[in-house]
């Protein structure tokens, strides 16, 4: 994708990192590996201290809508405060922030009353900040970029899952089409790996709006359906862009073997731990270790340093640069 001269200034700004709450408390492997793909791609992040749950778009704004804006703008402030743009790495996260960011921004009335709310703590939300999503930061950074960083081309096959709330609503997402994207792809190969079609690749994971809590079973089925497609297709790993699906995909195929009595073992990567292999991290570096499905054929290989998986040549400039 052609940068414009606004994509250009955005990368070379500082930005806070939202963990949210997955991420560090179930899969410390994904904030390691976007520390580190981010400081080897010349990105400068800092933790945003002092956030709290985002919260949750699917629960929290169902019940109350006003309580859900107060709670996501105290969040937005933090990053005003620092003047820098907020960067996410989950879907969820992603659809609360942004939208709430877009709403009060768009919405004078609702700006003051959620504001009103805030003053009792004494902080005010102003739009002064943009609201991004790794993914979505990395596309608008450009697909050639993340490839000229590569030191490690990765020959996988891969299951690439975009998750609802990165590509909905569209209108705001601005990422193209919903039903047939292809920046998450395209990022995807920049490392070197094969995006792989397969059947009902844009359905939902099963896990979303409190399903996974309701009605655990249903969501298991949806989860089962989706990982036998992705099977069927010869994938080597899932990646996706959201702690919260990848819970339901790591977590969910235990989940569904204790079940059902299926078993997948197909390892589950988030895009950060994916680029961080091909930028020379080992899984262990990446927290890969830490996933409840392990396949040990899958971590073996990249442990060597196979061929079998891993392209022989390295980035022909980073290889220049070793000379």
């Amino acid at each position: 994708m052609k940068k414009d001269k606004e994509d250009e200034e955005d990368s070379k700004q500082p930005l806070s990192l939202f963990l949210g709450c997955i991420a560090p408390n179930r899969y410390p492997g994904i904030e390691l590996a976007t520390k580190k793909v981010m400081e080897r791609l010349g990105v400068a992040i800092q933790e945003l201290e002092g956030a709290s749950c985002c919260p949750a778009p699917g629960v929290f704004q169902s019940f109350d809508k006003k309580a859900w804006l107060t709670l996501a703008s105290r969040n937005l402030t933090l990053s005003e405060a620092k003047g820098t743009d907020l960067l996410t790495i989950c879907n969820g996260c992603y659809a609360t922030l942004a939208d709430t960011n877009q709403i009060l921004k768009s919405e004078p009335e609702t700006k003051a009353a959620v504001n009103e709310n805030l003053l009792t703590i004494g902080r005010e939300f102003k739009g002064t900040i943009k609201v991004r999503h790794i993914v979505e930061f990395l596309y608008a950074l450009s697909p050639q970029t993340v490839r000229e960083a590569v030191s490690r081309p990765l020959d996988l096959k891969v299951g690439v899952h975009y998750g609802c709330h990165l590509i909905k609503p569209t209108r705001e997402r601005k990422l193209g089409s919903a039903e047939t994207p292809t920046f998450f792809d395209e990022l995807v190969e920049a490392t070197g790996a094969k995006s792989i079609d397969y059947e009902d690749k844009m359905a939902c994971c099963g896990a979303g709006g409190g399903a996974r809590s309701a009605a655990q079973e249903m969501t298991l089925k949806l989860t089962e359906a989706k990982l036998r497609h992705m099977q069927q297709a010869g994938v080597d790993c899932i990646v996706d862009a959201c702690p919260f699906c990848h819970l339901q995909f790591d977590q969910g195929q235990a989940e569904i073997e204790e079940h059902f009595g299926t078993v997948f073992e197909i390892p589950v990567l988030h895009y950060s731990q994916l680029l961080g292999l091909a930028l020379g991290y080992s899984p262990k570096e990446l927290g890969i270790h830490f996933n409840r499905t392990q396949n040990s054929a899958f971590l073996k290989k990249f442990e060597q340093g196979s061929e079998q998986l891993l392209g022989r040549d390295k980035n022909p400039k980073l290889a220049a640069d070793e000379t």
